[in-house]
């Protein structure tokens, strides 16, 4: 396994939109566990997503189980991702290893149900709320070319410095 090294905006690349995968091979499988080790190596990463390592495929990977008191799945790799419903709208704070100085306001929906395949290519549905919920928005937002610098509330007053990373 191998840490990757993560694109960072303004890098162009981040605005491209990922293809699906179609092979769920032995390759596939290998590329998910280095993006989880790129995830884990991060300060706070709690999702990542494969353009954000310059692979430009349908993949995320979220893990909000760290977090106290967060109703979660656990560890998800998450490779053709739909969001099937949605319901309610909440704003929130979000930081994103792509943009390592920035924190802001976005607003996501509350809860979501979402059908993805596994890394073996198995088909799998979820409904999941709070902040597991935008976690996976955000990623999923990764491999539509979008950042949540595309969402912020407000350009002048939801966007925040970053004062340190808490590892």
């Amino acid at each position: 396994m191998a840490v990757l090294d993560i694109l960072t905006y303004p890098d162009p690349r981040l605005k491209q939109v990922s293809a699906p995968v179609t092979d769920f091979d032995e390759a596939l499988r290998a590329f998910v566990a280095d993006l989880e080790e790129t995830m884990r190596a991060g300060p706070g990463g709690v999702g990542i997503a494969a353009p954000q390592v310059g692979e430009f495929r349908r993949i995320v990977i979220v893990d909000v189980s760290a977090k106290p008191k967060t109703p979660n799945h656990g560890r998800l790799v998450l490779v053709n991702p739909e969001i099937l419903e949605w319901d309610g709208m909440v704003k929130g704070r979000e930081g994103c290893l792509s943009v390592p100085d920035f924190t802001g306001n976005v607003i996501r929906a509350a809860r979501i149900r979402l059908r993805a395949q596994d890394e073996h290519g198995e088909a799998r549905e979820y409904e999941m709320e709070g902040y597991e919920a935008r976690a996976v928005q955000h990623e999923i937002d990764h491999l539509d070319g979008l950042l949540f610098l595309d969402r912020l509330v407000s350009k002048r007053h939801d966007l925040f410095r970053r004062k340190v990373y808490a590892k």
